[in-house]
């Protein structure tokens, strides 16, 4: 049996600034994890639930795409965002304009992003190769946040490849600048997604540092969940890829970590009746027809394992609510969970990048602070 705490996280001049009663986040997830799924997965427990990742350059310039992504709904209590930036001195206005503009009361900062895109211009999950560069983001968002008193935190991953970890050195600068905890995705820029996360290092930068280390990866059922805290030590749970087309796997945590064994198995049937209800959280917040759109992709997360047989074809270009509820009617509402599919990857795995695409000259030092990287936010809107 784990024993698991709230977790706190403190401002520098706030103590117990956000109290998670449950130490579970929902990691923010590019085109997921929007105002309707994040109110579909607290409708089944408790937890941090965090925007999809915000530019801090397209919120600063008053971008009207990057703002309209900043949604909540009236339950959400405590509003969470991933703020994205490769600028100290932006990513600290966009943490004002967050928190007097939008209420937000928790900022986490992507330093894990694996996207080409991205790396290609020293940012996400290279960026903290460059400590200094990293030292002068987190302090001077920190800082800003602290005005405030809301708590920023910082999720990376184990290094941009095997021969160039930085988790260690993120997680001290992260505790230096007055960071309230880190995340870490357990896994190499260069892995993606793919492999298996390594979890063993999420138990050395507990052992390192001393605010919370939050582990992600590989969390695909609350057992899973309960072996990470029981094996590293860490706080509490990031769950990304592990909830898609599951959001009672909040519900299964819920229980777990309250050391219920009831787990959540649902027929065809009532799936179909979550994949009603996030089809109208969603037209609430995007309108119908395009709610019914952006809940394509959810279908085959939603349908994974059930005998669905030619019907999937159908849900995967359904346009309206009323075409989704005759949809769902036709399903087999009495099929079983499909037990086989416990404990298996969800979403995207690929294969690792033969080399991560990076700046040139990346490694000449560790520094970072007098490169130019204005244009490292050009088309990136989450991830």
């Amino acid at each position: 049996m784990v024993e698991v705490e709230p977790l706190r996280l403190h401002a520098p001049s706030r103590r117990d600034a956000v109290v998670v009663d449950l130490p579970v986040v929902l990691a923010p997830m590019a085109g997921v994890t929007n105002a309707a799924y994040r109110q579909l997965c607290r409708e089944q427990g408790a937890g941090l639930y965090v925007c999809e990742m915000i530019t801090s350059r397209g919120l600063v310039v008053g971008d009207a795409k990057t703002r309209d992504m900043l949604q909540f709904d009236p339950g959400e209590t405590t509003r969470s965002v991933q703020l994205y930036g490769v600028d100290a001195d932006i990513m600290a206005d966009a943490a004002r304009i967050l928190i007097r503009d939008f209420n937000v009361d928790h900022i986490d900062l992507n330093f894990g992003c694996p996207v080409p895109k991205v790396t290609r211009k020293g940012g996400g999950g290279v960026l903290p190769y460059k400590r200094d560069r990293l030292r002068a983001i987190v302090r001077e968002t920190v800082k800003a946040a602290d005005e405030h008193g809301v708590p920023v935190t910082i999720k990376t991953r184990i290094g941009i490849d095997d021969d160039h970890e930085t988790f260690l050195d993120a997680g001290r600068i992260a505790q230096e600048e007055g960071a309230a905890a880190i995340a870490l995705h357990a896994r190499t820029v260069q892995q993606a997604y793919s492999g298996q996360a390594d979890w063993e290092r999420i138990k050395e930068l507990v052992d390192e540092v001393d605010i919370p280390v939050l582990g992600n990866g590989d969390i695909w059922e609350a057992e899973d969940a309960l072996t990470m805290m029981a094996e590293t030590g860490c706080a509490g749970v990031v769950i990304g890829r592990g909830c898609l087309g599951r959001p009672w796997l909040f519900g299964d945590l819920a229980a777990a970590f309250n050391g219920d064994g009831q787990r959540l198995r649902p027929s065809l049937g009532e799936v179909g009746q979550m994949i009603v209800r996030h089809a109208e959280l969603l037209a609430e917040l995007q309108g119908e027809r395009h709610g019914l759109t952006d809940l394509r992709k959810h279908m085959a997360w939603y349908f994974k394992g059930y005998p669905v047989g030619e019907l999937r074809r159908h849900f995967a270009m359904v346009s309206s609510l009323d075409e989704l509820k005759g949809l769902v009617a036709q399903l087999d509402a009495h099929a079983q969970f499909p037990e086989q599919e416990l404990g298996t990857p969800r979403g995207r795995q690929g294969s690792p990048r033969g080399k991560v695409v990076l700046p040139y000259g990346w490694y000449d030092d560790t520094s970072g602070m007098e490169l130019d990287l204005a244009d490292a936010e050009d088309g990136v809107s989450g991830g």
